[in-house]
């Protein structure tokens, strides 16, 4: 099957209605944020989006979505190629009601004044937050073995003869 553009934004609600599904790409030039916070985007995200509406009468998005980044491996310093792939489970956010009503398995999700949902900015979104806080190679790929790392050496401290700075106050006392 031929992977075509998403569109950019959706309205959740009309989408639930008729049940759509949408299996696409978003290019990674439109993912300006997720390529300052890495080395770079290496290729398009492949994404897959569900509209429905679950028993509650709650409008739900679901989806998987995957995108392979540039990280700089913090042990050796050298870059490699990171896979980023993210399932996501959304209601979209109408108010205080919404909130109360949505189970736990449900993010809550903000439309944008059309009243529709980004999908760049969601998937973007949830790529950031799967980016790994340090990122590494695996260890049988990195150049530098973990066992022989050394951060430095403890110079040893020859004891100095410094004064007592309280040596002041024993002549107070007397």
């Amino acid at each position: 099957m031929q992977k075509v553009k998403l569109p950019r934004s959706v309205d959740p609600a009309k989408a639930a209605q008729k049940r759509l599904d949408y299996d696409g790409i978003i290019q990674a030039s439109l993912f300006k944020r997720l390529a300052e916070m890495t080395d770079g985007v290496k290729r398009d995200a492949e994404v897959s989006l569900s509209f429905e509406i679950d028993e509650q009468g709650l409008t739900v998005i679901s989806g998987k979505a995957n995108i392979d980044v540039d990280l700089e491996c913090q042990r050796c310093n050298e870059p490699f190629t990171h896979r980023v792939e993210v399932e996501f489970l959304y209601t979209p956010y109408y108010g205080e009601k919404t909130e109360k009503e949505a189970p736990e398995i449900y993010d809550l999700v903000d439309l944008n004044e059309y009243g529709e949902l980004d999908i760049i900015q969601l998937v973007e979104d949830e790529f950031i937050l799967a980016l790994p806080q340090i990122a590494m190679h695996d260890e049988a790929d990195c150049s530098v073995d973990s066992n022989n790392m050394v951060f430095g050496e403890i110079p040893d401290e020859e004891p100095e003869d410094k004064p007592n700075p309280f040596d002041v106050l024993k002549s107070l006392k007397r």
